[in-house]
């Protein structure tokens, strides 16, 4: 019997219904496809149909995934009452290349199964609780019954049960999580979604589940499992999570080299009642692949610091890095000159805007986005004002074998073996840079480092840059920051004090206590035990410097 409920190498056990609740309101009938992928990488599809019957409620599903699941389904097909009662489930698929055929019929409280596979077929009856849904392993289709219930939810939390046909039944905790706005290339929709744990035997399994105003499944999610399936139209690279929404938002596309940023432009309120021109400013975001809001574990720093500077007057642009969300362009050759390409790409179409004071814009970089707007200040004189929000003051080799060292204190290696790692960092570095060779460095390793972008990172120094800029300068630091420590604020200061041409007041330096490098308060600055919201004196520090170096008439 093991043999023939072996679908998955995966072992994930789905999950489970609510009770009787009625699904008025919502019109959930219709087809859609379902794409699965593990660990980003995409193993197949499954159709999947949703339709109303004269006897209730039915769900069925073809699809093919690849190894290591390895399953086609040449037929699913799940039926329910409709208060949503299961009726049961027939399956004709190929499992590992062999023939895989179940039929589970309910009656009452008994889920009867029969079950084929390798050429035999065993038969087993399981008592069920009234109302569980039927979720066969690995059948992804089964999770639009899930969902379906999932939008006749009451309250914020439920327990519900599920019967894992023609295994057993388990439970699932349920908890709402809110909603949020998807935006896809197409048009916008309402996510809800859920977290639902598997009460699977041994050990509980996390997962999070969205569903569409429909009720239609729109997102699968098990973590621990680098397991995600997304309906086909919020599978796109260009769709993207609305983190954070205010009045008036405006999206916008903006001309780069030979593609488009894409990114969102907030304005004070009342802006369309309004004539003139408003002072602006970037958001120039930190290293890696970020959208425009720089969601950082779960906080949308720079949606949060957009709205602070339009409450406070400012026309305030952020938009997806090249190569990521809905920007075009290739991110994998990039280096920082070329995101401060990006950043003068933007510049030229605020000038263009005729609700943009073209005397009085600024830029705002956030960790290695701080190093990107140097670099772009450095190139125009006519970003007026500069801001260095957790910037770093040396060199990006030094920054690498700070936060080495850092981190190789808080371990439990040995001292041979920290000088072991520290060595080997240090002959990568010497590798990138080209003043030394890769023997001896393990291949995953190389690849990993030997990038146009950690060339120009380990390269880097702010400190030739700030010596060519003449425009004010405002550093603001959190000092609970571990990943760039408080001492690089105050180096970036001594810097810009130290410019030839510079007048002695055009910088500013403001050092936030209890605050970590997402900007946010925290209690030792780990992200972990962060707040949700970017500190407001980060929001104040930026109104108060820029409206007196960039007051209006100037």
């Amino acid at each position: 019997m093991r043999r023939a409920l072996a679908l998955s190498c995966l072992t994930i056990v789905g999950p489970a219904a609510a009770a009787h609740a009625q699904l008025s309101g919502t019109s959930p009938a219709g087809a859609s496809q379902l794409i699965v992928f593990i660990n980003g990488t995409r193993l197949g599809e499954a159709q999947s149909s949703v339709e109303r019957t004269p006897d209730g409620w039915a769900i069925s599903s073809t699809g093919r995934l690849s190894p290591p699941i390895d399953l086609v389904t040449r037929r699913l097909s799940i039926r329910y009452a409709p208060d949503w009662t299961p009726l049961g489930l027939d399956i004709d698929a190929l499992s590992r290349g062999s023939t895989l055929v179940v039929k589970t019929t309910v009656t009452g409280t008994t889920a009867a199964n029969s079950v084929t596979q390798l050429g035999q077929t065993i038969e087993k009856s399981d008592t069920i609780s009234p109302g569980a849904l039927l979720l066969p392993n690995m059948f992804f289709a089964s999770f639009e019954a899930l969902a379906l219930k999932l939008a006749a939810l009451q309250g914020d939390t439920a327990r519900m049960t599920a019967y894992v046909a023609p295994q057993a039944e388990i439970a699932l905790d349920v908890k709402r999580l809110g909603s949020e706005i998807i935006e896809t290339p197409q048009r916008s929709l309402q996510a809800r979604r859920f977290a639902v744990t598997f009460m699977n035997p041994g050990k509980p399994l996390d997962s999070e589940v969205w569903i569409d105003d429909n009720g239609r499944l729109l997102r699968f999610g098990v973590v621990a499992q680098g397991l995600i399936v997304l309906r086909e139209d919020v599978s796109s690279v260009t769709t993207r999570r609305q983190n954070i929404t205010r009045a008036g938002d405006e999206t916008v596309r903006i001309p780069a080299n030979g593609f488009n940023l894409v990114g969102t432009i907030s304005k004070p309120a009342g802006a369309g009642n309004r004539k003139g021109r408003y002072p602006a400013v970037i958001l120039v975001a930190g290293s890696g692949p970020t959208e425009r809001d720089e969601t950082v574990a779960g906080i949308p720093i720079f949606g949060q610091i957009a709205g602070m500077l339009a409450d406070a007057g400012f026309l305030v642009v952020r938009y997806d890095k090249r190569g990521v969300g809905q920007s075009g362009g290739r991110s994998e050759a990039a280096t920082l000159a070329d995101f401060a390409d990006d950043v003068l790409a933007v510049r030229r179409f605020l000038s263009d805007r005729k609700d943009v004071d073209d005397d009085r814009i600024a830029v705002f970089g956030h960790s290695e986005g701080a190093w990107v707007a140097l670099l772009a200040a450095s190139r125009d004189k006519n970003l007026d004002a500069v801001i260095l929000a957790a910037g770093v003051s040396g060199s990006g080799a030094d920054l690498i074998l700070e936060q080495q060292q850092a981190l190789l204190a808080a371990s439990s290696f040995t001292e041979e073996e920290k000088q072991a790692r520290v060595a080997l960092q240090r002959k990568v570095q010497a590798a990138v840079l080209g003043k030394g060779d890769w023997k001896d460095v393990p291949a995953d390793m190389r690849r990993q480092a030997d990038t146009p972008w950690f060339r120009s990172f380990l390269a880097f120094n702010p400190a030739k840059v700030i010596e060519q800029l003449r425009q004010p300068i405002l550093i603001i630091h959190g000092e609970l920051d571990p990943q760039v420590p408080p001492h690089h604020g105050d180096t970036l200061a001594e810097l810009a004090r130290a410019r030839k041409k510079a007048p002695a007041d055009s910088v500013k330096l403001v050092k936030l206590p209890g605050v970590n490098h997402l900007l946010v308060p925290a209690g030792t600055g780990d992200a972990s035990d962060s707040g949700r919201s970017v500190s407001p004196e980060v929001g104040a520090a930026v109104v108060e410097f820029l409206k007196a170096k960039m007051p209006e008439g100037k």
